[in-house]
């Protein structure tokens, strides 16, 4: 089991809409131009939700980073939430 930090949530919906149990979506974002490791969180209906952490200031300890998962994860690789934090999200990778 691998835990992931999804971060940046208040720049989309906040918290309010995740629960324990829910099923995000990763997806690699190929068009950032910031980060060429960056990896987006979404809803199931593929609305975006936020991003797997990826910088020692907002990676969880104790969770992976993005670029740690980067190159294993697939196309659309599912993930489950485990609990929602104030500015964001832990969740649970299955591989």
């Amino acid at each position: 089991m691998r835990l992931i930090t999804i971060t940046g949530i208040e720049h989309y919906f906040g918290q309010e809409i995740f629960r324990p149990g829910q099923t995000l979506i990763l997806k690699k974002d190929l068009d950032n131009s910031y980060d060429s490791e960056a990896i987006q969180a979404e809803l199931e209906t593929g609305v975006k939700v936020g991003y797997v952490a990826n910088s020692i200031h907002t990676v969880a300890r104790g969770s992976h980073s993005a670029g740690r998962i980067y190159e294993i994860i697939n196309d659309r690789q599912p993930v489950k939430i485990l609990c929602i934090l104030y500015n964001c999200v832990i969740a649970e990778l299955d591989l």
